[in-house]
């Protein structure tokens, strides 16, 4: 919020190519701990939040401080960027996502719209997704615009995992927290007494309708809410609707188009989603090629996801276009195979999952090849990281389908 009051752009890396991602951004100063700075670029100033002088300044009396004295600002303007978030980067090259001032206070204004219960003062939210995360982002800027109690993880908190958040929601008697879907899963499994905890808002990938439910069953007195960039559930009976990605927030036009065509759609047919407005990213820094892919002629986003708004102006996300099988041919070259983690103890086999599979999709879907694997690569947010999938694909005969 400081660097914002100055007028500078915040950008936040969580990413092992740390050094590259400074450098698109184009950072004049970095936060960082004694554990992180090596991987900044050499010469960048560094202010290490573990130092024994930053701890000092921070529990310091401020003794001889003039508050009245004006603070240096400099102008700032709704469009000016305010922060710099990274893609997760999991089917290509991260990029660097410019969201200007305007993009959360619209935010902001379209969740207050939303908002159909009164906030209680004695609210606790755990903030369960990384401030690196939009998702996690704007919900502890949202704690501060309500003036909420806001509970962030401490480092051995979010070190433990699940159990970490978790008995961190039960000391804080939060009752409200942010998840991804993994979370969501772990704590259908997990034996916690969360009495206080009224809303889980869950973000940052869909959330299959088998966990909902499980959800739904294990905790019967909270409200499981999906949330997205322009997408939000707030009360109780859009929070049931099942598969659902929640209405159109406030401050943003949508249209589903012809994924061949780009002809808009109506209600009910599924096509790519296409947003507009003031909350949206206004471009990847450095990335010409990316932006031209990204925008069309008239503003509008494409945002890569196969999608339909149902009659009553809810949202389902269906799939993402580019994880489609556009070409079910053999002079494709491609076929579908299927990356597999066995439960311990399991010995289902090859033609058990395929079998399964094909009971449930098109023919031209069906599953050719299966790997078992130890485990599915992951982001920290929760999210597959597909561009690491290939690791476990070998070149294999295609037959025809």
């Amino acid at each position: 919020m400081a660097q914002w009051r100055r007028g500078n752009a915040w950008r936040s890396a969580a990413n092992r190519r740390v050094a590259r991602l400074v450098a698109l951004s184009g950072a004049s100063v970095a936060f960082a701990v004694s554990s992180t700075a090596a991987k900044l670029p050499a010469g960048l100033p560094t202010i290490l939040l573990d130092s024994p002088h930053f701890r000092s300044l921070l529990h310091s009396d401020q003794a001889g401080v003039n508050e009245s004295a004006p603070l240096d600002t400099g102008a700032v303007c709704q469009s000016a960027t305010a922060t710099i978030q990274y893609s997760s980067g999991t089917t290509g090259r991260v990029k660097a996502a410019a969201l200007p001032h305007r993009s959360f206070i619209a935010q902001a204004a379209g969740f207050h719209a939303r908002h159909v219960r009164p906030r209680k003062v004695h609210e606790r939210t755990l903030m369960g997704a990384p401030m690196f995360h939009s998702m996690g982002f704007f919900f502890a800027l949202n704690g501060l615009a309500q003036g909420l109690t806001t509970v962030v993880m401490t480092d051995a908190a979010t070190r433990a995992g699940l159990r970490g958040m978790l008995e961190a929601a039960q000391r804080w008697e939060v009752t409200e927290m942010t998840a991804a879907p993994p979370v969501v899963l772990g704590m259908t499994k997990d034996r916690c007494r969360l009495t206080s905890l009224a809303r889980v808002v869950c973000g940052g990938a869909p959330l299959p309708t088998s966990v909902a439910e499980q959800f739904r069953r294990r905790f019967p007195h909270v409200d499981l809410c999906m949330a997205g960039g322009i997408s939000l559930m707030i009360d109780r009976d859009e929070c049931s609707r099942v598969g659902s990605a929640g209405r159109i927030s406030h401050n943003v036009e949508v249209k589903i188009v012809d994924i061949i065509t780009g002809e808009p759609l109506p209600v009910g047919r599924k096509g790519e989603l296409c947003v507009r407005g003031p909350s949206i990213m206004t471009g990847y820094v450095g990335d010409d090629e990316a932006n031209a892919a990204a925008f069309d002629s008239e503003g509008w986003l494409k945002t890569g996801d196969l999608c339909y708004i149902d009659e009553d102006g809810f949202l389902f996300v269906v799939d993402r276009l580019k994880e489609l099988i556009k070409y079910p041919h053999e002079e494709a070259g491609e076929i579908p195979m299927a990356l597999v983690v066995r439960q311990p103890g399991s010995k289902v086999t090859e033609a058990q999952v395929m079998e399964h599979v094909a009971k449930q999709v098109a023919p031209y879907k069906k599953v050719r090849k299966v790997v078992f694997v130890d485990s599915i690569p992951k982001s920290p947010a929760g999210k597959i990281l597909r561009r690491q999938l290939s690791d476990h694909m070998q070149p294999c005969h295609v037959s025809r389908l």
